[in-house]
């Protein structure tokens, strides 16, 4: 089988191909622009594999993307290239839209093009996986649980941007029948995620010395899902999901964003003692606008029709990532070097 991946060099997509050339016979053509968040250094393990390919291209040109769906003869396209920090969005909405929404329209444009070309065997196995966002549901009280029929509130340019592709997604199965799947996962933690979110922050600010930011009280809470659990869950979908349906992809741990931050402290207090904890650096700043304050899945969906469950508890998870930063530091000096300091982003709060 041969997929097309957009956004490959990606924190989720870099797993996703290196899972692939690994662990099935799949061949693979990865799509991305390389922006500040996507890295061939992720992909230095597979790169002189034979079932790979890399294109530089962006999503939002229609030509470039013709020419990939007819020359590579995909039966199946993951399409995970998104613009996706919610305080890059605050700062800056138009990429958002750009890459999410302009970017999904094109390329399902040109996907359904080339599935209609295709043979009735392969245009009838054919795929078109979307990965989405859990943020598209909105927030949360302290009680409840997302489901696949929760109606959308997006609450932030980001998970907006995500919420038009989705439904963009879903228009294109029903009016022109292109044998879509959507997926809205919880937050993903673990190898290779580019050093703005959460968890690597954490770990290299205290690694630094520097103070860790923890925004508002550190309450707002989020179910997290470690990457590889993630990916098991896509190519689930992908093979077995029923074209026209969504599934949530959740990882079982709910845990407030303060809570997060003391376990990697902790963690790295018995890896890397020092004379003082790392829970010394926690420092609480000004909350993040607009901060949605819980979100949680309910993936039972999922579970019940195709068999997929969570492998990773969070302390499983998060030792491992831990262990992993650790060792690959070398790493994030390579994809934060001349773009990105591990400031906050996030405070542009007027236009």
């Amino acid at each position: 089988m041969k997929i097309l991946i957009t956004g490959g060099a990606g924190f989720i997509g870099s797993a996703l191909v290196r899972y692939l050339l690994k662990n099935t016979s799949f061949s693979v053509l990865n799509v991305d622009k390389l922006t500040y968040a996507g890295h061939t250094e992720s992909l230095a393990l597979v790169e002189n594999e034979k079932r790979y390919e890399f294109n530089r291209s962006d999503i939002c040109e229609s030509k470039s993307m013709e020419d990939l769906f007819y020359g590579f003869q995909p039966d199946g396209v993951i399409h995970l290239a998104a613009e996706s920090h919610v305080d890059r969005s605050i700062d800056g909405s138009a990429e958002f839209i750009r890459t999410n929404i302009v970017g999904t329209h094109n390329l399902l444009e040109q996907a359904t093009s080339y599935w209609n070309s295709l043979d009735s065997n392969r245009k009838n196995n054919f795929r078109f996986l979307h990965v989405s966002t859990d943020e598209v549901y909105g927030s949360l009280g302290k009680s409840g649980y997302f489901t696949e029929d929760t109606p959308y509130d997006p609450r932030s340019p980001y998970s907006s941007s995500k919420a038009s592709s989705d439904h963009l997604v879903r228009a294109w199965f029903h009016t022109y029948g292109l044998p879509t799947l959507i997926t809205n996962c919880s937050n993903n933690y673990g190898p290779y995620q580019f050093p703005e979110k959460l968890i690597p922050v954490v770990i290299l600010k205290a690694m630094m010395g520097k103070d860790i930011p923890v925004y508002g009280d550190g309450k707002n809470i989020r179910d997290w899902l470690y990457v590889y659990d993630h990916i098991k869950a896509l190519l689930t979908v992908f093979k077995s999901g029923n074209p026209g349906e969504t599934y949530n992809i959740g990882g079982h741990n709910e845990k407030t964003n303060i809570d997060v931050v003391n376990t990697i402290c902790s963690t790295l207090d018995i890896l890397i003692p020092k004379e003082s904890s790392y829970m010394e650096q926690i420092t609480f700043v000004k909350d993040r606008p607009g901060h949605d304050y819980r979100y949680a899945i309910d993936a039972s969906k999922i579970k019940k029709e195709l068999g997929w469950t969570p492998d990773e508890t969070f302390d499983t998870g998060i030792e491992k990532t831990i262990n992993w930063y650790l060792s690959n530091l070398d790493w994030c000096e390579a994809v934060t070097h001349d773009n990105y300091n591990l400031e906050r982003l996030g405070v542009k709060t007027e236009l």
